[in-house]
Protein backbone atom coordinates (compact mmCIF):
# COMPACT_ATOMS: atom_id res chain seq x y z
CA UNK A 1 0.00 0.00 0.00
CA UNK A 2 1.23 3.43 -1.21
CA UNK A 3 1.33 6.55 1.37
CA UNK A 4 -2.42 7.90 2.11
CA UNK A 5 -1.57 11.24 0.64
CA UNK A 6 -1.66 11.59 -3.23
CA UNK A 7 1.15 13.43 -4.84
CA UNK A 8 0.73 17.34 -5.93
CA UNK A 9 -0.22 17.62 -9.81
CA UNK A 10 1.76 20.27 -11.00
CA UNK A 11 2.85 22.07 -13.41
CA UNK A 12 6.99 22.90 -14.50
CA UNK A 13 8.64 25.70 -16.20
CA UNK A 14 12.51 25.81 -16.93
CA UNK A 15 13.97 28.87 -18.56
CA UNK A 16 18.02 28.69 -19.68
CA UNK A 17 19.94 31.53 -18.96
CA UNK A 18 20.12 32.30 -23.04
CA UNK A 19 16.55 32.49 -22.93
CA UNK A 20 16.10 34.64 -19.86
CA UNK A 21 16.04 38.41 -20.41
CA UNK A 22 18.68 38.96 -18.06
CA UNK A 23 20.91 36.05 -18.41
CA UNK A 24 19.00 34.59 -14.75
CA UNK A 25 18.27 30.61 -14.88
CA UNK A 26 14.38 30.72 -13.69
CA UNK A 27 12.97 27.79 -12.31
CA UNK A 28 8.84 27.87 -11.40
CA UNK A 29 6.33 25.28 -10.76
CA UNK A 30 2.80 25.61 -9.63
CA UNK A 31 1.90 23.34 -6.68
CA UNK A 32 -1.53 21.79 -7.33
CA UNK A 33 -3.28 20.12 -4.61
CA UNK A 34 -5.70 16.76 -5.86
CA UNK A 35 -8.98 17.66 -6.61
CA UNK A 36 -11.27 18.89 -3.78
CA UNK A 37 -8.23 19.57 -1.42
CA UNK A 38 -6.82 22.60 -0.64
CA UNK A 39 -3.50 22.80 1.18
CA UNK A 40 -2.19 26.34 3.52
CA UNK A 41 1.37 27.17 2.72
CA UNK A 42 3.85 29.25 4.38
CA UNK A 43 6.96 30.84 3.55
CA UNK A 44 9.93 30.20 5.79
CA UNK A 45 13.61 30.19 6.55
CA UNK A 46 15.30 26.96 7.88
CA UNK A 47 18.42 27.86 9.98
CA UNK A 48 21.56 24.81 10.12
CA UNK A 49 19.83 24.44 13.79
CA UNK A 50 16.43 23.50 12.81
CA UNK A 51 17.59 21.17 10.61
CA UNK A 52 16.84 17.67 12.01
CA UNK A 53 19.72 15.52 12.21
CA UNK A 54 17.91 12.70 12.39
CA UNK A 55 14.48 12.52 9.29
CA UNK A 56 11.80 10.66 9.41
CA UNK A 57 8.99 10.93 7.03
CA UNK A 58 5.34 11.03 8.16
CA UNK A 59 3.84 9.29 5.06
CA UNK A 60 6.44 6.32 5.38
CA UNK A 61 8.47 4.63 7.12
CA UNK A 62 11.66 6.05 5.74
CA UNK A 63 13.97 7.67 8.34
CA UNK A 64 17.57 8.61 7.67
CA UNK A 65 20.38 10.19 9.95
CA UNK A 66 21.32 13.76 7.92
CA UNK A 67 24.66 15.14 7.94
CA UNK A 68 25.96 17.89 10.24
CA UNK A 69 26.79 20.82 8.05
CA UNK A 70 23.50 22.03 6.59
CA UNK A 71 23.24 25.62 5.32
CA UNK A 72 20.28 27.58 5.83
CA UNK A 73 17.80 28.10 2.70
CA UNK A 74 14.30 28.99 2.09
CA UNK A 75 11.16 26.62 1.88
CA UNK A 76 7.34 26.63 1.47
CA UNK A 77 6.48 23.99 3.70
CA UNK A 78 2.38 22.77 4.29
CA UNK A 79 0.98 24.98 6.80
CA UNK A 80 -0.31 22.52 8.61
CA UNK A 81 1.95 19.80 8.78
CA UNK A 82 -0.02 16.41 9.73
CA UNK A 83 1.33 14.75 6.33
CA UNK A 84 5.00 15.90 6.74
CA UNK A 85 7.41 18.96 5.55
CA UNK A 86 6.33 19.40 1.36
CA UNK A 87 9.27 21.77 1.81
CA UNK A 88 8.37 22.12 -2.27
CA UNK A 89 10.66 25.21 -3.27
CA UNK A 90 13.32 27.01 -1.74
CA UNK A 91 17.27 29.16 -2.17
CA UNK A 92 19.96 27.59 -0.23
CA UNK A 93 23.08 29.67 1.69
CA UNK A 94 25.30 28.77 -1.73
CA UNK A 95 21.82 30.15 -4.34
CA UNK A 96 21.21 26.71 -5.29
CA UNK A 97 17.06 26.59 -6.05
CA UNK A 98 15.06 23.11 -5.88
CA UNK A 99 11.93 22.33 -7.12
CA UNK A 100 10.39 19.37 -6.01
CA UNK A 101 8.34 17.77 -7.16
CA UNK A 102 6.44 17.75 -10.58
CA UNK A 103 4.48 14.13 -10.49
CA UNK A 104 4.72 12.08 -13.81
CA UNK A 105 3.67 9.30 -15.38
CA UNK A 106 5.20 5.89 -16.01
CA UNK A 107 3.66 2.57 -17.52
CA UNK A 108 3.86 -1.03 -16.62
CA UNK A 109 6.77 -2.35 -18.31
CA UNK A 110 9.03 0.01 -16.06
CA UNK A 111 6.90 -0.95 -12.87
CA UNK A 112 7.09 -4.27 -13.86
CA UNK A 113 10.78 -4.26 -13.88
CA UNK A 114 11.32 -1.90 -10.70
CA UNK A 115 8.31 -1.59 -8.51
CA UNK A 116 7.49 1.02 -6.86
CA UNK A 117 9.24 1.44 -2.80
CA UNK A 118 6.54 1.82 -0.18
CA UNK A 119 9.32 3.18 2.38
CA UNK A 120 10.97 4.65 -0.14
CA UNK A 121 11.25 8.67 -0.14
CA UNK A 122 8.64 11.66 -1.85
CA UNK A 123 7.74 14.59 -2.53
CA UNK A 124 7.45 15.34 1.49
CA UNK A 125 11.02 14.73 1.96
CA UNK A 126 13.41 15.30 -1.27
CA UNK A 127 13.90 19.63 -0.65
CA UNK A 128 14.67 18.65 3.31
CA UNK A 129 17.03 15.60 2.07
CA UNK A 130 18.82 17.25 -0.80
CA UNK A 131 18.92 21.67 -0.11
CA UNK A 132 20.80 22.03 2.74
CA UNK A 133 23.95 19.96 1.64
CA UNK A 134 24.96 21.21 -2.06
CA UNK A 135 27.01 23.80 -3.15
CA UNK A 136 26.13 23.32 -6.81
CA UNK A 137 23.02 22.12 -9.21
CA UNK A 138 24.88 19.19 -10.52
CA UNK A 139 25.57 18.09 -6.72
CA UNK A 140 21.76 18.16 -5.89
CA UNK A 141 21.07 16.08 -8.40
CA UNK A 142 24.24 13.69 -7.56
CA UNK A 143 22.74 13.68 -3.80
CA UNK A 144 19.31 13.10 -5.42
CA UNK A 145 20.36 9.95 -7.49
CA UNK A 146 22.39 8.15 -4.57
CA UNK A 147 19.14 8.64 -2.09
CA UNK A 148 16.96 6.88 -4.85
CA UNK A 149 18.79 4.76 -5.91
CA UNK A 150 19.61 3.64 -1.95
CA UNK A 151 16.18 3.78 -0.99
CA UNK A 152 14.02 4.21 -3.37
CA UNK A 153 10.91 6.03 -3.96
CA UNK A 154 7.13 5.39 -3.67
CA UNK A 155 6.15 7.84 -6.53
CA UNK A 156 7.17 8.68 -9.76
CA UNK A 157 8.51 12.43 -10.23
CA UNK A 158 10.58 15.33 -11.52
CA UNK A 159 12.56 17.78 -10.08
CA UNK A 160 14.38 20.95 -10.66
CA UNK A 161 17.50 22.24 -8.90
CA UNK A 162 19.27 25.26 -10.51
CA UNK A 163 22.33 27.57 -9.19
CA UNK A 164 23.39 30.65 -11.43
CA UNK A 165 24.99 28.23 -14.02
CA UNK A 166 22.61 25.49 -14.95
CA UNK A 167 19.48 23.84 -14.51
CA UNK A 168 19.03 19.66 -14.30
CA UNK A 169 16.11 18.29 -14.18
CA UNK A 170 15.98 14.78 -12.54
CA UNK A 171 13.25 12.06 -13.32
CA UNK A 172 12.46 9.20 -11.05
CA UNK A 173 12.27 5.64 -13.10
CA UNK A 174 10.40 2.86 -11.01
CA UNK A 175 11.41 2.90 -7.97
CA UNK A 176 15.70 3.39 -7.17
CA UNK A 177 16.16 4.48 -11.02
CA UNK A 178 17.10 7.92 -12.19
CA UNK A 179 17.98 10.05 -15.19
CA UNK A 180 18.59 13.70 -15.19
CA UNK A 181 18.95 16.22 -17.81
CA UNK A 182 20.74 20.01 -18.01
CA UNK A 183 18.59 22.52 -19.66
CA UNK A 184 20.07 24.00 -22.81
CA UNK A 185 21.09 27.65 -21.90
CA UNK A 186 19.13 28.96 -24.85
CA UNK A 187 16.05 27.38 -24.17
CA UNK A 188 12.97 26.72 -22.14
CA UNK A 189 11.60 23.28 -20.86
CA UNK A 190 7.54 22.32 -19.84
CA UNK A 191 7.04 19.47 -18.16
CA UNK A 192 3.10 18.74 -17.28
CA UNK A 193 2.62 15.79 -15.03
CA UNK A 194 4.38 13.38 -17.49
CA UNK A 195 7.81 12.17 -17.96
CA UNK A 196 8.95 14.84 -20.50
CA UNK A 197 12.37 14.38 -21.52
CA UNK A 198 12.38 13.08 -25.39
CA UNK A 199 16.20 12.58 -26.11
CA UNK A 200 19.05 11.43 -23.66
CA UNK A 201 22.38 9.74 -24.47
CA UNK A 202 24.89 7.97 -22.21
CA UNK A 203 28.15 8.92 -23.30
CA UNK A 204 27.97 12.25 -22.61
CA UNK A 205 28.15 13.10 -18.80
CA UNK A 206 28.09 17.18 -19.10
CA UNK A 207 24.16 17.04 -20.33
CA UNK A 208 23.06 13.86 -19.03
CA UNK A 209 23.34 12.10 -15.94
CA UNK A 210 21.89 9.14 -14.81
CA UNK A 211 22.34 6.14 -12.04
CA UNK A 212 25.34 3.66 -12.70
CA UNK A 213 22.98 0.48 -13.77
CA UNK A 214 20.24 2.42 -15.91
CA UNK A 215 21.68 1.54 -19.53
CA UNK A 216 21.65 -1.99 -18.82
CA UNK A 217 18.04 -1.63 -17.16
CA UNK A 218 17.00 -0.57 -19.99
CA UNK A 219 18.23 -3.44 -22.44
CA UNK A 220 17.62 -6.13 -19.69
CA UNK A 221 14.07 -5.23 -19.86
CA UNK A 222 13.59 -4.21 -23.67
CA UNK A 223 12.47 -0.90 -22.98
CA UNK A 224 13.85 1.25 -25.63
CA UNK A 225 11.11 1.49 -28.78
CA UNK A 226 13.63 3.13 -31.10
CA UNK A 227 14.08 1.69 -34.33
CA UNK A 228 17.03 3.45 -34.54
CA UNK A 229 19.10 2.15 -32.18
CA UNK A 230 21.40 5.18 -32.38
CA UNK A 231 19.19 7.43 -30.45
CA UNK A 232 16.98 6.70 -27.52
CA UNK A 233 13.84 8.42 -26.72
CA UNK A 234 13.34 8.08 -22.97
CA UNK A 235 9.66 9.15 -23.29
CA UNK A 236 8.64 6.38 -25.33
CA UNK A 237 10.67 3.78 -22.91
CA UNK A 238 9.77 5.22 -19.46
CA UNK A 239 6.51 7.28 -19.97
CA UNK A 240 2.93 6.88 -20.71
CA UNK A 241 0.70 7.76 -23.89
CA UNK A 242 -2.42 6.96 -22.09
CA UNK A 243 -5.95 8.65 -23.04
CA UNK A 244 -5.85 10.41 -19.69
CA UNK A 245 -2.56 12.49 -20.81
CA UNK A 246 -4.36 13.96 -24.21
CA UNK A 247 -6.63 15.79 -21.75
CA UNK A 248 -5.17 16.23 -18.38
CA UNK A 249 -1.16 16.77 -19.41
CA UNK A 250 0.04 17.48 -23.46
CA UNK A 251 -2.60 20.29 -23.27
CA UNK A 252 -0.13 22.17 -20.65
CA UNK A 253 2.51 21.68 -22.49
CA UNK A 254 0.83 23.16 -25.91
CA UNK A 255 -0.57 25.94 -24.06
CA UNK A 256 3.22 27.61 -22.72
CA UNK A 257 4.57 26.52 -26.29
CA UNK A 258 1.96 28.48 -27.88
CA UNK A 259 2.82 31.23 -25.80
CA UNK A 260 6.46 31.06 -26.39
CA UNK A 261 6.12 30.06 -29.49
CA UNK A 262 3.53 31.52 -31.29
CA UNK A 263 5.26 30.67 -34.74
CA UNK A 264 4.78 26.96 -34.37
CA UNK A 265 1.65 24.99 -35.29
CA UNK A 266 1.19 21.97 -32.95
CA UNK A 267 -2.15 19.70 -31.87
CA UNK A 268 -2.54 20.12 -28.07
CA UNK A 269 -3.32 16.40 -27.77
CA UNK A 270 -0.14 15.72 -29.36
CA UNK A 271 2.76 13.54 -28.11
CA UNK A 272 5.76 14.90 -29.66
CA UNK A 273 5.22 17.73 -28.31
CA UNK A 274 9.11 18.78 -27.45
CA UNK A 275 10.35 18.79 -24.23
CA UNK A 276 12.34 22.16 -24.64
CA UNK A 277 12.25 24.78 -27.67
CA UNK A 278 14.22 27.55 -27.84
CA UNK A 279 11.75 30.78 -28.08
CA UNK A 280 11.22 32.99 -30.43
CA UNK A 281 12.28 36.40 -27.59
CA UNK A 282 13.76 36.01 -24.19
CA UNK A 283 11.41 35.19 -21.52
CA UNK A 284 10.75 37.20 -18.22
CA UNK A 285 9.35 37.07 -15.26
CA UNK A 286 6.00 38.30 -16.38
CA UNK A 287 5.94 35.66 -19.40
CA UNK A 288 6.59 32.71 -16.46
CA UNK A 289 3.75 33.85 -14.21
CA UNK A 290 1.52 34.27 -17.22
CA UNK A 291 1.93 30.91 -18.80
CA UNK A 292 1.11 29.36 -14.94
CA UNK A 293 -1.98 31.46 -14.96
CA UNK A 294 -3.17 30.22 -18.04
CA UNK A 295 -6.50 28.94 -18.80
CA UNK A 296 -5.82 28.83 -22.65
CA UNK A 297 -7.19 32.34 -23.44
CA UNK A 298 -8.25 33.10 -27.12
CA UNK A 299 -9.11 29.61 -27.39
CA UNK A 300 -11.87 27.44 -27.49
CA UNK A 301 -10.83 25.98 -24.73
CA UNK A 302 -11.22 28.85 -21.85
CA UNK A 303 -13.50 27.84 -19.36
CA UNK A 304 -13.96 32.00 -18.92
CA UNK A 305 -14.15 32.52 -22.49
CA UNK A 306 -16.62 33.34 -24.92
CA UNK A 307 -14.84 30.87 -27.83
CA UNK A 308 -16.59 27.39 -28.68
CA UNK A 309 -18.93 25.97 -26.62
CA UNK A 310 -19.73 24.73 -22.90
CA UNK A 311 -18.17 21.40 -23.93
CA UNK A 312 -15.02 22.54 -25.39
CA UNK A 313 -14.18 24.98 -22.49
CA UNK A 314 -14.24 21.81 -20.11
CA UNK A 315 -12.05 19.41 -22.19
CA UNK A 316 -8.82 20.29 -20.83
CA UNK A 317 -7.15 20.70 -17.79
CA UNK A 318 -6.02 24.45 -17.44
CA UNK A 319 -2.78 25.37 -15.97
CA UNK A 320 -4.26 28.13 -13.48
CA UNK A 321 -6.84 25.73 -11.57
CA UNK A 322 -8.34 26.78 -8.57
CA UNK A 323 -6.82 24.21 -6.27
CA UNK A 324 -3.50 25.95 -6.25
CA UNK A 325 -1.56 26.20 -3.07
CA UNK A 326 1.35 27.87 -4.09
CA UNK A 327 4.12 28.59 -7.06
CA UNK A 328 8.03 29.66 -6.68
CA UNK A 329 9.35 31.43 -9.44
CA UNK A 330 13.36 30.66 -8.42
CA UNK A 331 15.31 33.17 -9.93
CA UNK A 332 19.00 32.89 -9.91
CA UNK A 333 20.55 36.33 -11.18
CA UNK A 334 24.14 36.77 -12.96
CA UNK A 335 26.78 38.88 -11.98
CA UNK A 336 25.40 39.48 -8.35
CA UNK A 337 26.65 39.56 -4.49
CA UNK A 338 26.26 36.20 -3.18
CA UNK A 339 23.43 38.18 -1.27
CA UNK A 340 21.13 38.95 -3.87
CA UNK A 341 21.72 35.99 -6.56
CA UNK A 342 18.76 34.27 -5.60
CA UNK A 343 15.09 36.02 -5.65
CA UNK A 344 12.41 33.94 -4.65
CA UNK A 345 8.71 35.08 -6.62
CA UNK A 346 6.21 33.89 -4.74
CA UNK A 347 2.35 33.02 -5.50
CA UNK A 348 -0.56 31.92 -3.51
CA UNK A 349 -3.70 30.04 -4.45
CA UNK A 350 -5.00 30.17 -7.79
CA UNK A 351 -2.96 31.48 -10.17
CA UNK A 352 -5.23 33.78 -12.35
CA UNK A 353 -6.09 35.74 -9.13
CA UNK A 354 -2.77 36.36 -7.63
CA UNK A 355 0.37 38.48 -7.98
CA UNK A 356 4.07 37.22 -7.58
CA UNK A 357 6.20 38.53 -4.88
CA UNK A 358 9.73 39.04 -5.17
CA UNK A 359 11.85 38.01 -2.06
CA UNK A 360 15.51 37.86 -1.30
CA UNK A 361 16.82 34.76 0.16
CA UNK A 362 19.80 35.34 1.97
CA UNK A 363 17.85 36.04 5.25
CA UNK A 364 17.05 34.65 8.48
CA UNK A 365 13.47 35.77 8.83
CA UNK A 366 10.54 35.98 6.27
CA UNK A 367 7.59 38.43 6.99
CA UNK A 368 4.46 36.84 8.94
CA UNK A 369 2.16 38.17 6.28
CA UNK A 370 3.65 35.43 4.28
CA UNK A 371 4.91 32.74 7.08
CA UNK A 372 2.33 32.65 9.51
CA UNK A 373 -0.30 31.35 7.60
CA UNK A 374 -2.78 28.68 9.85
CA UNK A 375 -5.69 27.27 9.68
CA UNK A 376 -7.71 29.81 10.27
CA UNK A 377 -9.03 31.97 7.38
CA UNK A 378 -8.24 35.29 7.89
CA UNK A 379 -7.37 38.27 5.59
CA UNK A 380 -4.50 39.20 7.98
CA UNK A 381 -1.99 35.92 5.60
CA UNK A 382 -1.85 36.43 1.93
CA UNK A 383 -2.43 32.65 1.23
CA UNK A 384 -6.10 33.11 2.74
CA UNK A 385 -6.79 36.59 0.81
CA UNK A 386 -6.43 35.23 -2.27
CA UNK A 387 -8.14 32.37 -2.03
CA UNK A 388 -10.74 34.90 -0.85
CA UNK A 389 -10.46 37.03 -3.61
CA UNK A 390 -10.48 33.91 -6.22
CA UNK A 391 -13.20 32.28 -4.64
CA UNK A 392 -15.27 35.75 -4.65
CA UNK A 393 -13.77 36.72 -8.53
CA UNK A 394 -14.35 33.62 -10.36
CA UNK A 395 -18.13 33.27 -10.78
CA UNK A 396 -17.81 36.90 -12.62
CA UNK A 397 -14.70 36.37 -13.69
CA UNK A 398 -14.78 38.81 -16.86
CA UNK A 399 -16.10 41.33 -14.70
CA UNK A 400 -13.16 41.32 -12.37
CA UNK A 401 -10.34 40.38 -14.95
CA UNK A 402 -9.35 44.14 -15.43
CA UNK A 403 -9.08 44.99 -11.29
CA UNK A 404 -7.00 41.37 -11.43
CA UNK A 405 -4.63 42.55 -14.28
CA UNK A 406 -4.65 45.60 -12.98
CA UNK A 407 -3.40 44.47 -9.38
CA UNK A 408 -0.79 42.18 -10.92
CA UNK A 409 0.95 44.81 -13.14
CA UNK A 410 0.59 47.65 -10.00
CA UNK A 411 2.28 44.80 -7.61
CA UNK A 412 4.97 43.16 -9.74
CA UNK A 413 6.06 46.69 -10.90
CA UNK A 414 6.71 47.38 -7.06
CA UNK A 415 8.69 44.13 -6.86
CA UNK A 416 10.73 45.27 -9.52
CA UNK A 417 11.57 48.68 -8.57
CA UNK A 418 12.47 47.31 -5.26
CA UNK A 419 14.55 44.89 -6.56
CA UNK A 420 16.59 47.39 -8.89
CA UNK A 421 16.53 49.92 -5.70
CA UNK A 422 18.90 47.34 -3.37
CA UNK A 423 20.63 46.84 -6.89
CA UNK A 424 22.14 50.44 -7.17
CA UNK A 425 22.57 50.96 -3.28
CA UNK A 426 24.99 47.63 -3.46
CA UNK A 427 26.95 49.05 -6.53
CA UNK A 428 26.84 52.31 -5.10
CA UNK A 429 28.52 51.03 -1.63
CA UNK A 430 25.61 51.18 0.15
CA UNK A 431 24.68 48.79 3.32
CA UNK A 432 21.38 47.41 2.89
CA UNK A 433 19.09 45.17 5.43
CA UNK A 434 17.62 42.79 3.34
CA UNK A 435 14.87 41.52 6.00
CA UNK A 436 13.65 45.08 6.15
CA UNK A 437 13.32 45.08 2.45
CA UNK A 438 11.67 41.79 2.15
CA UNK A 439 9.45 43.41 4.75
CA UNK A 440 8.43 46.68 3.27
CA UNK A 441 7.82 44.49 0.14
CA UNK A 442 5.64 42.74 2.41
CA UNK A 443 3.72 45.93 3.80
CA UNK A 444 2.93 47.29 -0.22
CA UNK A 445 1.62 44.08 -1.14
CA UNK A 446 -0.58 43.57 1.70
CA UNK A 447 -2.09 46.92 1.33
CA UNK A 448 -2.38 46.57 -2.61
CA UNK A 449 -3.78 42.77 -2.04
CA UNK A 450 -6.35 44.25 0.73
CA UNK A 451 -7.38 47.00 -1.55
CA UNK A 452 -8.25 44.39 -4.27
CA UNK A 453 -10.23 42.24 -1.78
CA UNK A 454 -12.54 44.85 -0.92
CA UNK A 455 -13.37 45.89 -4.84
CA UNK A 456 -13.74 42.43 -5.50
CA UNK A 457 -15.99 42.14 -2.68
CA UNK A 458 -17.74 45.60 -3.96
CA UNK A 459 -18.26 44.28 -6.97
CA UNK A 460 -19.30 40.59 -6.36
CA UNK A 461 -22.12 41.75 -3.66
CA UNK A 462 -23.42 43.72 -6.45
CA UNK A 463 -23.49 40.71 -8.82
CA UNK A 464 -25.09 38.55 -6.25
CA UNK A 465 -28.07 36.92 -7.96
CA UNK A 466 -30.88 38.28 -5.12
CA UNK A 467 -29.80 42.05 -6.58
CA UNK A 468 -32.84 44.28 -7.58
CA UNK A 469 -32.19 47.80 -9.48
CA UNK A 470 -34.39 49.54 -7.16
CA UNK A 471 -33.52 50.85 -3.90
CA UNK A 472 -35.78 52.83 -0.70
Amino acid sequence: MTPNRSSDSCTTILVGKGASYDGSTIVARTEDSQNGVFTPKKFIVVQPEDQPRHYRSVLSPFEIDLPDNPVRYTAVPDAIPKDGIWGEAGINHYNVAMSETETITTNSRVLGADPLVESGIGEEDMLTLVLPYVQTAREGVLRLGKLLEEYGTYESNGVAISDVNEIWWLETIGGHHWMARRVPDDAYVTNPNQLGSDRFEFDRPEEFLCDPDLKDFVERHHLALDFDGSSFNPRYAFGSQRDKDRHYNTPRAWDIQRFLNPEVEQDPRSFFLPWCQKPYRKITIEDVKYVLSSHYQDSAYDPYGSEGDSHSRRTFRTIGINRTSQTAILQLRPNRPQETTGIQWLCYGSMPFNTAVPFFTQVDKTPDYFANTTEKVTTDSFYWTNRIIAGLADAHYSHHVGDLEDYQESTMSLGHARIGRVDQALAAGQTVDFERENQEMSDQIQEATDRLLDKILLDASNLMTNHFSLSD
